[in-house]
């Protein structure tokens, strides 16, 4: 009986902060208000932290109730959607999914992908976030991450390689007019490089050594931006030479806006992943996404011509 008087607490605060009421929520829950507040000192009283300001007009979260609220909210989510997939005779899906990707090639490729998804599945929703910096999924509470390159850090993390594409460094016709073109991999220190960057590591580039084999370098860093769309945005203004995979660039290479150079030495091949906890691994939502990628992945809809 405890454990189910615990529960109840935790409901009726979820219920509470997400309807911004304990009124509203009693309504929901079919008690009284006076059920729902006592129900939420409860909750504060056995963790010893206070959770609610709570003022005649308003109720707003203290820093320990923001987290709790987070961490509860997404459990009662995964509740509502086991029992969902349990009780389902059909295969839609239902429940968050939260994603995260890449700016440029997420919202090129991935989100019309998520978005055909969504409409097929009205019981999906989506929280899709876009950023270039590498996310833990396990500590951030993303059910599933793309990420182009192998990751080298896999402990409790299932990953899957959804298609490969080549890399191509780039400038625009403006800045070669003016600074040359380079002709070899060592001219790009007397170029403007354009690099990308994560916790103020500035990001190396994939080309190809003299006896084939795969290298990273460090190109002369002259301006750091941190988001994808952005770099190819500075490529296309004439502020220097950058790197990226083909998928993001190649309409304004086809318009002439970009100029790709030493395409011998930088045909470089990089996977792009779909990552995910362990503990994700059997949500329908997850492997039906998953699934989609790849199929997407082999028939070259991933910015990569199909295997």
């Amino acid at each position: 009986m405890a454990q189910l008087e615990q529960l109840d607490g935790v409901i009726a605060f979820v219920e509470a902060v997400s309807l911004s009421s304990f009124t509203a929520a009693a309504e929901k829950l079919g008690i009284t208000k006076s059920a729902v507040g006592k129900s939420v000192a409860r909750l504060e009283a056995r963790l010893g932290v206070k959770l609610l300001h709570r003022t005649t007009r308003r109720l707003t979260l203290t820093p320990d109730g923001e987290a709790y609220y987070a961490s509860c909210r997404h459990a009662l989510e995964e509740i509502g959607a086991a029992e969902s997939a349990l009780a389902a005779t059909s295969q839609a899906l239902t429940g968050r999914l939260r994603i995260d990707a890449p700016v440029a090639w997420g919202r090129q490729f991935l989100l019309p992908i998520l978005t055909g998804i969504a409409k097929k599945h009205p019981g999906l929703t989506l929280s899709l976030s876009l950023a270039d910096r590498i996310i833990d999924p396990v500590e951030e509470g993303v059910d599933l991450a793309i990420r182009f390159g192998e990751s080298k850090d896999t402990s409790n993390l299932v990953m899957r390689k959804l298609t490969e594409q080549r890399t191509c460094i780039f400038a625009s016709p403006d800045y070669l007019a003016v600074r040359g073109h380079p002709t070899t991999i060592e001219d790009l220190q007397h170029h403007d490089g354009i690099v990308g960057f994560r916790r103020d590591i500035p990001a190396t580039w994939r080309v190809t050594a003299p006896n084939g084999t795969v290298e990273r370098i460090l190109p002369r860093v002259t301006h750091e931006i941190g988001d994808g769309a952005a770099i190819v945005d500075a490529a296309v203004a004439g502020l220097g030479v950058a790197q990226m995979p083909i998928s993001i660039v190649a309409d304004h290479i086809a318009n002439g806006r970009l100029v790709p150079l030493l395409e011998d030495a930088t045909d470089v091949n990089v996977g792009i992943y779909a990552v995910w906890p362990a503990s994700r691994h059997l949500l329908p939502r997850v492997r039906h996404v998953v699934e989609v990628l790849v199929e997407e992945g082999k028939r070259g809809d991933l910015g990569a011509p199909g295997k």
